[in-house]
């Protein structure tokens, strides 16, 4: 159980990671790349593209902690 715990993390890590650097930032970073743009608004993207690449980041990262609390607590041990 802890194994799989573990490599959904590990997943989880690797999608996170891709997804913050999808945001454009000063120098607008690889989301430029990829063509998410730089728009602006009340909140700082303006596009619906940019809007569910927040969406997505904060879901992920809430799934990163909810795991990472699974993993400290261990109710299998």
């Amino acid at each position: 159980m802890e194994t799989f715990f573990s490599v959904l993390q590990v997943l989880i890590s690797v999608v996170l990671v891709f997804l913050v650097l999808m945001h454009s930032g000063k120098d607008s970073g690889l989301s430029g790349a990829f063509g998410v743009g730089s728009g602006t608004g009340p909140l700082g993207g303006g596009s619906m593209v940019e809007r569910n690449l927040n969406r997505w980041t904060i879901f992920f990262a809430i799934l990163f902690l909810i795991n990472a609390v699974i993993l400290l607590k261990r109710p299998w041990a």
